[in-house]
């Protein structure tokens, strides 16, 4: 049986790939201490304790580890279950061995906790241990490899709380490493316990088909090397497989899915000797069967995050069998295996460096780059829950890939928004965010991000930051940890100290002195803006939604022209230009003085394309050509329209604006529209349920060319999204 191991057989794997007699020696020793304290103990299952360190350790010789990890791994239980302390690990075996079972022996203190704190405060002291040494995690995967193989033997309450933790946590782990044959066998062994009647449905299906699916597998690869062969690529081997059971459930779950319905359950690797021949490959593979439309992955020109590379391709045989091919390197081949373990692995007379192993595991892996942050970053008041949930969100779960606009790769969990986006690169990009631009267009903030999709950040320096509303939008835990941050650190009594400082500043340059300022005073004049005490006015000035002209002119009694104000003397002035000039500026061919009507409906201005409708009894309506109520009409009653050279008046027109939400937006538009020699007939706004503003404007202007220098103005406002011209 495989339990029971020995310490020769580990030996065997050691030999295979370590061969300086003093570390052979030293892993000897942390065995036969292991042994010792561990005598008398027994697993679950009755079998002697010693045998869990020593299988977790030929886990960890497959991986080709070097021999402190080794030692770590048998020693990773004495701290634990034994008298053994640090200390005693530090005299025997060195301060790096010891610090690899410290925290490995401070996951463990609480594993399997059915309380959900406690099982937080777990995961976090690894995820913490990990960030400080990488090889913490490795330890921990092997062990918890071995324990899900040999699970049967626990309770049944206790098996189902320990794979979904495995599921939950390490399997992804496993993943984001590289690490594709751990993973798929920690998936698999889980799903036997945590959906019993799927795993069995799947596998009696794969069991039941097993030989026609080999016997398919060699068929294809033998087809194959008759394409190879002839042209040239020799070097070479072709390896067919079954995608692991939890592989196919998921793809089931997510996609509701039949079995019979998943097409890419064979797969064949070829391994080549270069990357050159991998294309060669490809076009081979592809000029002798069908490809599968946008089924084509090139991870070699693009490595995932990971650092898996290989060409995917889906195809369908002259038989009508769909299945993949995976084309790779000897290298590529390993690191898809074991992953950035790979890239450690042990050679003889090289010093290992933890500093350097952690820099360069950062410089590759993106993700452990992020943990690293996330653990530099993380605050004594942070809950473990908070903590590992952001983790868990925002790396173990990312599976969407965008690109920065100088080709970076982002990775962010699925339905991430370019908010989370600008957190992810950098705290004050995120603080600093008046709006986004995904593949050259201006999006709404909120706007769900895709793979593939290059994403700009537009910043305003002078932007007050986030709004607590960015919550409920921001997908990432990260995200909303610096929103809420931010947000806290937005001292009101700063704010206060902020809007008074400002409010002397203008009292003494309008040279106004001796006025008490009261909370009454406040309430008369500013409870529409739901002030109420005079800290919160200067905490409105403070953060930039009060004047301080405002506040001074109310304190001098001098008129106060509010936006309001404003707004509403532009509508009254545009009505009556309105109501004083009727003349359309429209000529109809043959008729010298018609009866004419602009559309209200799409208000056509000088410059548009115009048709008119000639109506029963109420002349000729005058309508834009695109309008979309003249398309609903009566083609037969409809006739060409054009303007007069110069017609002297202005025509109403109505534009609909798409905005983030901001107290000063309404005073922007006006002082843009002002400042074109425009005036505002009407206005309205309301929110949407993604958070923006829609403000429909129904302004006045002479022509086309006018409203559309108007628009390219209010477009430069940052906060502005989209202007359109209603009912086109």
């Amino acid at each position: 049986m495989q339990d029971k191991i020995t310490y020769d057989d580990l030996f065997m794997k050691l030999k295979s790939y370590m061969h300086n007699d003093k570390d052979i020696e030293a892993i000897k020793k942390a065995y036969d201490y292991a042994c010792t304290m561990h005598e008398n103990q027994f697993r679950k299952s009755g079998e002697p304790y010693i045998i869990h360190p020593i299988q977790v350790a030929c886990i960890l010789a497959e991986l080709k580890v070097g021999p402190a990890t080794i030692i770590a791994g048998l020693l990773h239980d004495v701290v634990e279950d034994t008298e053994t302390s640090y200390d005693d690990i530090v005299v025997m075996f060195g301060e790096d061995v010891a610090n690899i079972v410290e925290g490995v022996t401070k996951v463990g203190k609480l594993k399997f906790s059915s309380l959900e704190k406690q099982q937080a405060e777990n995961h976090q002291k690894m995820l913490l241990a990990m960030a400080k040494d990488i090889r913490v995690i490795v330890v921990k995967l092997a062990d918890r490899l071995h324990n899900i193989r040999t699970i049967a033997s626990l309770p049944e309450e206790k098996r189902l709380r320990i794979c979904q933790e495995t599921l939950e946590i390490y399997a992804p782990l496993a993943h984001k490493l590289g690490m594709f044959k751990i993973k798929a066998e920690l998936e698999d062994c889980s799903l036997r316990y945590v959906d019993p009647l799927m795993y069995t449905s799947i596998l009696k299906q794969l069991t039941s088909s097993a030989k026609s699916r080999l016997s398919t597998i060699d068929a294809v690869i033998d087809d194959i090397k008759n394409q190879l062969n002839p042209n040239g690529v020799t070097n070479y081997t072709i390896k067919g497989r079954i995608k692991n059971i939890y592989s196919i459930y998921k793809k089931m779950k997510q996609q509701d899915k039949e079995f019979d319905e998943i097409y890419d359950i064979l797969a064949i690797r070829i391994i080549v000797d270069n990357v050159a021949n991998c294309y060669q490959v490809l076009g081979l593979i592809h000029a002798h069967y069908t490809p599968v439309p946008k089924r084509f992955k090139d991870y070699i020109a693009v490595p995932k995050p990971n650092l898996y590379q290989s060409l995917h391709t889906t195809v369908i045989a002259s038989d009508g069998q769909t299945f993949e091919v995976q084309i790779r390197t000897e290298d590529m081949d390993q690191i898809a295996e074991i992953g950035i373990a790979a890239h450690w692995a042990y050679k003889d007379n090289v010093a290992y460096s933890k500093e350097k192993e952690q820099f360069e595991i950062a410089q590759k892996l993106k993700w452990y780059a992020d943990l690293l942050q996330f653990s530099d970053e993380k605050e004594e008041k942070d809950s473990a829950e908070e903590f590992v949930e952001s983790i868990k969100d925002d790396i173990l779960a990312a599976n969407v890939y965008v690109y920065t606009p100088t080709g970076d790769v982002i990775a962010l969990p699925k339905s991430s928004t370019p908010i989370d986006f600008a957190y992810k690169i950098h705290t004050n990009l995120g603080n600093k965010m008046v709006g986004a631009i995904v593949n050259n267009r201006m999006v709404p903030i909120d706007t769900e991000l895709m793979n593939g999709d290059i994403v700009s950040i537009k910043i305003n320096k002078n932007s007050f930051g986030p709004s607590a509303d960015w919550i409920k939008i921001v997908k990432t835990s990260h995200a909303k940890h610096k929103i809420k941050s931010f947000l806290n650190k937005q001292n009101r009594d700063v704010l206060i100290a902020q809007g008074k400082s400002s409010l002397d500043i203008e009292l003494s340059q309008i040279k106004k002195t001796g006025f008490e300022l009261s909370d009454q005073f406040v309430i008369d004049n500013f409870s529409k803006n739901n002030l109420s005490t005079i800290d919160d006015m200067y905490c409105e000035i403070g953060k930039g939604n009060l004047s301080v002209k405002t506040v001074g002119l109310k304190i001098t009694g001098a008129q106060v022209v509010t936006t309001e104000d404003q707004l509403q003397r532009q509508i009254e002035r545009s009505n009556k230009i309105l109501t004083t000039n009727s003349e359309t500026g429209v000529v109809v061919e043959g008729l010298s003085n018609p009866q004419l009507k602009l559309g209200a409906c799409c208000n056509p201005i000088p410059g548009d394309e115009i048709e008119g409708y000639i109506t029963k009894g109420n002349g000729i309506m005058v309508h834009h050509k695109n309008c979309k109520n003249l398309a609903a009409l009566e083609t037969n009653r409809v006739i060409d329209l054009t303007w007069a050279t110069n017609p002297n008046r202005k025509y109403p027109v109505n534009i609909k604006i798409t905005a983030s939400q901001s107290n000063n937006l309404l005073a922007e538009i006006l002082n843009t529209v002002s400042a074109n020699n425009m005036y505002i007939a009407s206005i309205s706004q309301v929110n949407n349920n993604r958070l923006e503003s829609v403000i429909k404007v129904k302004l006045l202007t002479y022509s086309l060319v006018e409203l559309q220098k108007l628009i390219v103005n209010m477009k430069k406002i940052p906060l502005i999204h989209n202007i359109e011209r209603e009912n086109l």
